[in-house]
């Protein structure tokens, strides 16, 4: 089962994801956490990544393309969040590997930002919270290690104002790429998790 997961900033990719995999043993690969596990590493590629992310840019498609290929290398099951965002990764994809299913999430602009604004997230394990939607049991606290939650700094209002406008641009006309092929599925995340849940298990 091979998955692509595509939506703006904040429109439960993570969320979702993580469920999903441990659900059916998936792979999860986020070029999100490859970009800060490059960075975090201070590697050749995460160096010039940070450059990009740092001032919340969309990081070129050459480096994105080149630590993919490592990170699904021999692997059959997998879901890909945040891979591809631009038509020429999609395009790059499909010669690496073909895609059964690839959902679509969506949310208004208002809903996104509020979910940006309150994310926090583990800088160990990376699981994502909500300080009301998904809040940790004890204030500011991972329920799996017990590390200090962070907020992102480009889930800071300012910069995910930029990264919706980014994705309108660069990714949303990723959309009308995956219909063409016949594999999409949108799916509307102000609705309730567990709703979403079952709407995901009844396509896979």
């Amino acid at each position: 089962m091979k998955l692509v997961f595509l939506g703006p900033p904040n429109a439960g990719k993570g969320t979702y994801s993580d469920r999903l995999i441990k659900k059916h043993n998936l792979k999860k690969i986020s070029s999100g956490d490859l970009f800060r596990e490059h960075i975090k590493n201070k590697t050749k590629l995460g160096i010039e990544v940070e450059k990009y992310t740092s001032s919340g840019q969309l990081v070129p498609d050459e480096l994105t393309i080149e630590m993919l290929k490592k990170a699904i290398q021999g692997i059959n099951d997998f879901v890909l969040d945040g891979f591809p965002r631009t038509i020429n990764q999609a395009k790059e994809l499909d010669k690496i590997t073909k895609i059964d299913k690839v959902f679509n999430f969506t949310a208004s602009d208002k809903i996104l930002l509020d979910r940006a604004s309150g994310r926090l997230i583990c800088p160990k394990c990376n699981i994502i919270y909500h300080i009301r939607n998904i809040p940790p049991k004890l204030k500011g606290i991972c329920d799996k290690d017990g590390e200090k939650l962070i907020q992102r700094e480009d889930d800071k209002l300012e910069k995910a104002k930029e990264r919706l406008k980014i994705y309108e641009k660069l990714t949303k006309p990723l959309i009308n790429y995956y219909k063409k092929k016949g594999n999409l599925v949108t799916l509307n995340t102000e609705f309730p998790i567990d709703k979403i849940m079952k709407e995901i298990e009844e396509e896979l």
